[in-house]
């Protein structure tokens, strides 16, 4: 009867858009195949057919899309990451990561550096001494400052003549 009514309005066939059409392709699929045969559509069978098939495609797409890649960290063990961060300001990244295995956590080095990057905390640790090629430096010309000075001590005999 809605059928008529809107043809009696509309001559020509309605126009429907995206979510007209999976409604549509939707309650069509719940009415047994011996009703549906008696229905007058709007649309033919094989219409309803390719929206099924666009509806089941757009699902598709959108559910891969959303679950590709590696799943996010959880929010509490990024808090607890810039927390220990926070909390000891010596520590570096592989130090948290160490903590954080000891109390349960899994998590990669790598990833405590990116959590800690996109907070804007420094994943290195804080040194208060010189950096690791500064020592070596200073090691190196205390070495050669005591090659090239001759001995301090007098009391060490010398030798006079080689054997």
């Amino acid at each position: 009867m809605s059928l008529a009514v809107l043809q009696r309005r509309r001559p020509c066939r309605p126009r429907l858009n995206w979510t007209g059409r999976a409604l549509l392709a939707a309650l069509l699929a719940v009415i047994p195949r011996a009703r549906r045969q008696g229905l007058r559509l709007l649309v033919t069978p094989d219409t309803v057919l390719r929206w099924h098939r666009d509806i089941v495609r757009r699902w598709a797409a959108r559910s891969a899309h959303a679950r590709t890649g590696r799943p996010a960290t959880r929010r509490n063990i990024q808090a607890l990451v810039r927390r220990r961060a926070r909390e000891n300001p010596d520590w570096g990244y592989r130090r948290i990561r160490g903590e954080l295995a000891g109390l349960g956590v899994n998590i990669a080095a790598s990833t405590v550096w990116e959590i800690l990057k996109a907070s804007g905390i420094s994943p290195g640790r804080r040194r208060t001494g010189p950096a690791w090629s500064q020592f070596l430096r200073s090691q190196a010309e205390a070495v050669l400052a005591r090659l090239s000075s001759p001995p301090s001590c007098s009391t060490a005999p010398r030798p006079t003549s080689w054997p």
